[in-house]
């Protein structure tokens, strides 16, 4: 987590100061040799108050099954979404790599031999998708996008902020178009969201406007300022204008639009 810069513990210190408000006590669980497996949050606010220790609950657990205790524990939990449980998960590659080579050894060792049950073939993506409770092409979109994403992308899916399927199809492309593809995603989310807004109010509280007006309005707004109205392809199935408080904010749109 410290690797990926993830600052998804925030929301566990939250959770800590609403439990200490309510002098609720919750269990802090670690490995023997002092791994944090779960309340990273009560952790982090006892360093930041300076208190010298914390109960904990010690569980004899190796580094591999500390791991995947931590998968399954915060699975359900905010914040640990697909793209961190993978990456936690490939942790775990060189553990299930090693399992794989030891099982066709074992295959090989005694083949031919009667009383041997054929050896339980270890496919280590899989084992890793398992791990992370996604699927076996995620695993190796994640690896892809480590290894050829640029860091703004790396940033926005460990805050939720893009999809997987989505950064993946960007790693082809040089890391500063990489950087404009998000750039035009953000605008694309943020336009269709003010859309979605406009849409759903009610109608009572919407500006009719003359159709031909506004688009009159327009051209000689692009005319005065070029590059003050922009033009973008969506995925919404109709056309929709937006005006900006900035034209309807001129007295000479008001009296053409009769808000005045």
């Amino acid at each position: 987590m410290k690797e990926l810069g993830w600052t998804g513990v925030i929301e566990e210190l939250n959770n800590a100061a609403q439990l200490k408000n309510h002098s609720v006590s919750d269990q802090v669980l670690i490995t023997t040799n002092g791994t944090i497996l779960s309340g990273f949050g009560q952790w982090r606010s006892a360093l930041l108050e300076g208190r010298p220790e914390i109960n904990c609950i010690a569980c004899p657990l190796d580094e591999e099954q500390a791991t995947l205790f931590m998968l399954s524990y915060h699975r359900p939990r905010r914040g640990w979404n697909d793209f961190i449980r993978i990456c936690v998960a490939l942790k775990l590659e060189p553990y299930f790599q090693q399992r794989a080579r030891d099982n066709m050894r074992a295959g090989g060792k005694y083949k031919g031999s009667a009383n041997l049950p054929e050896a339980q073939r270890i496919d280590v993506r899989e084992e890793i998708a398992r791990a992370a409770w996604v699927g076996g092409r995620n695993v190796s979109n994640v690896k892809t996008i480590l290894r050829s994403a640029h860091i703004r992308l790396i940033e926005a899916l460990t805050d939720g902020k893009l999809r997987i399927n989505c950064a993946v199809s960007w790693c082809k492309l040089p890391k500063a178009q990489q950087v404009e593809q998000f750039t035009d995603y953000l605008w694309e989310r943020t336009t269709h969201k003010v859309i979605r807004q406009s849409i759903g109010r009610s109608k009572k509280n919407e500006i009719n406007l003359d159709f031909r007006a506004v688009i009159n309005m327009l051209q000689q707004q692009e005319a005065q300022k070029p590059g003050s109205v922009m033009v973008r392809v969506g995925r919404l199935q109709r056309t929709v204008i937006l005006i900006g408080q900035d034209l309807l904010a001129d007295p000479r749109s008001q009296r053409r639009f009769k808000l005045l």
